[in-house]
């Protein structure tokens, strides 16, 4: 590391890019990135290209020396990293629509991280991540994976439980964005405002506000009311049930604690061709047109409609701490190591940590409310059996998967939308279909 840092970041192509980009800029004195490589299949080339260009202008503006690099050949680029992040997609937007019309033409709700659509892209995922891993371990083992890649919960359970690779962490922008909420309605700088998470990615609480060292969490929980993300509509809380249920929840439990509204949405924008993954696919177009302006040398607002909103704050931040060996305290996915009472030892959970030079430290949060308890736990059977899944290509244990989720909700219509997804996304689910392999061979 003593010539500067060398950070790798596969699924190059991605609009977020520009944002890891800007985030390294700002943090140059601190964290010497002289080289990033930016990394994609064949299908993403043109894309990276694209963005490669403007992150090019954004280092030319600012006058660093960090050089950008794009290749189609991972392992050329692994080598001798000392960071690696990912934010693929595997199956690109059009298998995202796939996850999402699929399952809403049966009624349910089908989304990245939730449900049936959730599943299914964990299932395309898991095992290229850990390829990647295994790269990794011969081509840069002091490396570490930071991964964005959704559903970040059940990738990280299916690295850690069968993969060979120990250092990796799963990120999520969520818990920066309940930070910043919960301090505005505060009225106070973030940085005076301490706040400690804890549960499952897209499932995780505020469990613990505190300023001034008083405890204000009860004060928070009466104003907790119609906080969202970009890629979330904003449905407010019943003040009541957000006092009875004694912890802070995240955007993403609308979809478990009011289905039947977000459902009855995600079936108009059905019928108009408006689900969510084909907003983004607007969105995409209209910001790789922006990327391709020559003049354009910074990351442009419209990103902000992506749904990315503080991925370079929570990403580069990560990496940051880690090389200077910060002690600070950022929300990751890891091994729960006692730190939540309700998960076991060896279970992914997403929660406060002390980022250090060795990787993150839990901070110790006890036990979730009984009233969390059961949607928790249902969620982590779920991640259990869909990266089981993954990796064994048990149609069994998808199904399991599938009725354990609680916006699935009928074994014939889990049956269905399994063998629909299942042919739909057949080239990126070989582990399925061993024979149809065998008779290609």
């Amino acid at each position: 590391m003593s010539c500067g840092v060398k950070i790798v970041t596969i699924g190059g192509g991605s609009s977020y890019t520009p944002e890891l980009v800007d985030g390294f800029l700002k943090r140059y004195e601190s964290l010497p990135v002289r080289e990033l490589w930016l990394v994609d299949v064949p299908q993403g080339k043109e894309k990276m290209e694209i963005v490669a260009g403007l992150a090019r202008r954004m280092v030319e503006k600012a006058g660093v020396p960090m050089e950008i690099h794009t290749t189609l050949n991972r392992r050329e680029a692994l080598k001798d990293a000392d960071f690696v992040t990912t934010q693929l997609r595997v199956g690109q937007l059009q298998a995202r629509i796939k996850d999402e019309r699929i399952p809403l033409s049966h009624g349910i709700l089908g989304q990245e991280t939730n449900g049936a659509g959730g599943l299914f892209k964990g299932m395309r995922t898991i095992p290229v991540i850990m390829d990647i891993c295994r790269d990794m371990k011969e081509l840069c083992p002091k490396a570490w994976l930071i991964n964005f890649t959704n559903p970040v919960g059940m990738v990280m359970e299916g690295i850690n439980r069968y993969g060979e690779f120990d250092k990796i962490i799963g990120l999520c922008n969520v818990p920066i964005g309940m930070h910043k909420a919960i301090a505005e309605l505060l009225n106070r700088p973030l940085d005076e405002v301490d706040v400690t998470f804890g549960g499952l990615n897209h499932m995780v609480f505020a469990t613990k506000v505190v300023v001034d060292g008083k405890d204000v969490t009860k004060e928070v929980l009466k104003l907790w009311g119609d906080q969202s993300v970009k890629n979330i509509k904003g449905v407010v809380w019943n003040p009541e049930f957000i006092k009875e249920l004694g912890v802070l929840p995240c955007s993403y439990h609308r979809y478990y604690y009011m289905t039947k509204e977000y459902l009855e949405e995600a079936l108009e924008k059905f019928e108009k061709h408006e689900v969510r993954a084909e907003f983004v696919k607007e969105v995409e177009d209209k910001l790789f047109a922006l990327y391709q302006d020559e003049t354009l040398c910074e990351k442009p607002k419209l990103l902000e409609e992506r749904g990315g909103a503080y991925y370079s704050d929570a990403a580069c931040s990560l990496i940051d701490s880690i090389y200077n060996d910060r002690g600070d305290i950022q929300v990751v996915n890891t091994k729960n190591n006692g730190a939540i009472e309700n998960f076991e030892v060896d279970e992914t959970v997403e929660v406060s940590c002390r980022i250090t030079k060795n990787g993150p430290i839990p901070v110790t949060v006890g036990k979730l409310p009984k009233a969390v308890n059961g949607l928790i736990q249902q969620i982590k059977s779920f991640e259990l059996a869909g990266s089981e899944a993954a990796v064994t290509g048990s149609k069994s244990k998808a199904l399991l998967a599938l009725m354990i989720n609680p916006l699935v909700m009928s074994q014939k219509t889990a049956e269905i939308v399994l063998e629909e997804l299942l042919e739909a996304h057949k080239e990126y689910l070989p582990q399925f279909f061993p024979k149809e392999e065998k008779e290609h061979d």
